[in-house]
């Protein structure tokens, strides 16, 4: 790593990797590359859904409404965020989501490892 500081805007760098700021997907050397965790900025338009179900997570997340209203699906239960500030933490469950107005969260995801960005987002 030859960098020990980065200066980046999310709006900016956010769409680049599907919104995603920090995690195990960015380049070798990257000050922003981790195996800990990840952290994504992410802008949704209204309607925009998860292109298909998280079945078998084996992480945990959290994901904090900055702004809109954001609905979350877990099996058997449906999390609405509706205030800036609403947050939910899913510890190893299968989820999907569905941004009902135009919304913006910050997502924390642990550990960060491949194998559950869906084919073809980013």
């Amino acid at each position: 790593m030859t960098e020990r500081i980065y200066v980046g805007s999310a709006d900016v760098d956010g769409p680049l990797n599907g919104g995603w700021l920090l995690g195990h997907f960015m380049p070798t050397g990257d000050i922003r590359r981790s195996d800990d965790v990840e952290i994504k900025w992410g802008v949704h338009p209204p309607g925009e859904e998860r292109a298909q179900w998280v079945l078998q997570e084996g992480r945990t997340s959290l994901h904090v409404l900055v702004s809109g209203r954001f609905r979350i699906e877990v099996p058997g239960r449906s999390v609405l965020l509706a205030r800036p500030g609403d947050y939910v933490v899913l510890h190893r469950v299968g989820h999907s989501w569905r941004a009902e107005e135009q919304s913006v969260l910050l997502s924390v995801r642990w550990p960060s490892v491949p194998g559950y960005a869906v084919p073809g987002t980013w």
